[in-house]
């Protein structure tokens, strides 16, 4: 009969609610991990951009340092020089090729 016909197409769209329910909650939960992940390497992120500033940092400074360092060496070799009577020709201070 009609109303048996309407019972079961009842009953069948429950059932197709309650498995799209299931579905909806499972895509809650993953779309929630998902989030959380995001959530995690966006502050890993933050943390290896912070880490990788520093580095940078400390490079620019070692980099001063060495600079300053072979500035210092330059003028030492130079004051050598000079005290030894050599330019930067290797010949005597003066003296023509």
């Amino acid at each position: 009969s009609s109303s048996r016909q309407a019972l079961e197409q009842a009953r069948a769209a429950a059932e197709e609610l309650e498995d799209l329910k299931a579905v909806a909650k499972g895509l809650e939960e993953e779309n929630g991990e998902l989030r959380r992940q995001a959530r995690h390497m966006e502050k890993e992120q933050r943390s290896l951009c912070l880490r990788a500033e520093g580095l940078q940092e400390e490079l620019l400074a070692e980099g001063q340092g060495l600079r300053e360092q072979i500035q210092a060496q330059m003028a030492r070799v130079a004051d050598l020089e000079v005290s030894a009577g050599v330019g930067h020709s290797g010949l005597p201070v003066g003296q023509c090729r």
